[in-house]
């Protein structure tokens, strides 16, 4: 076994999807129905959201670290899904998509980085891990910058 994958967990957004939109304005977040098949991607399934499906489309820090490399950005979560966990292997919602993964020390530096077209990601995460000091990768849809998920090793 090479590397996991692990969908957020659920907890942290659960309370959002029983606010107003005003409540959810002022956390600057938004409830958005899924138009598209693929386009919503939640982040706690990892899976792409169905047609007609309430997201919540919300500012999430995915990497919280004491660097200048601590980042937020915008992601969806569906409500009353559980997080998905993927061994050795990408999730479905990722595989079609030119990718950017970005790896990190354990300390939050980044150390390396690349961009990946569809069916490279797989082989590309497994080099950067060949280096020793890469702890763990992001991996960010390349044409929106959107965080999609976080590769750890296993």
């Amino acid at each position: 076994m090479t590397y996991h994958i692990s969908g957020l967990s659920p907890e942290p957004f659960s309370g959002l999807f029983a606010l107003s939109d005003a409540e959810l304005a002022a956390r600057n977040a938004v409830r958005v129905t899924a138009t598209s098949k693929p386009g919503f991607q939640c982040r706690i399934s990892l899976e792409e959201a169905e047609v007609g499906e309430e997201l919540i489309l919300l500012n999430h820090t995915h990497h919280d670290v004491t660097t200048p490399y601590r980042s937020d950005y915008a992601i969806y979560v569906r409500d009353g899904v559980e997080p998905a966990t993927f061994v050795d292997t990408l999730p479905p919602m990722l595989l079609p998509r030119h990718l950017a993964l970005r790896g990190f020390s354990a300390d939050g530096t980044l150390l390396s980085a690349c961009l990946t077209a569809p069916g490279e990601a797989d082989a590309k995460v497994r080099d950067l891990f060949a280096a020793d000091d890469i702890a763990y990768i992001h991996v960010h849809n390349a044409a929106y910058g959107c965080f999609a998920a976080r590769i750890d090793r296993a």
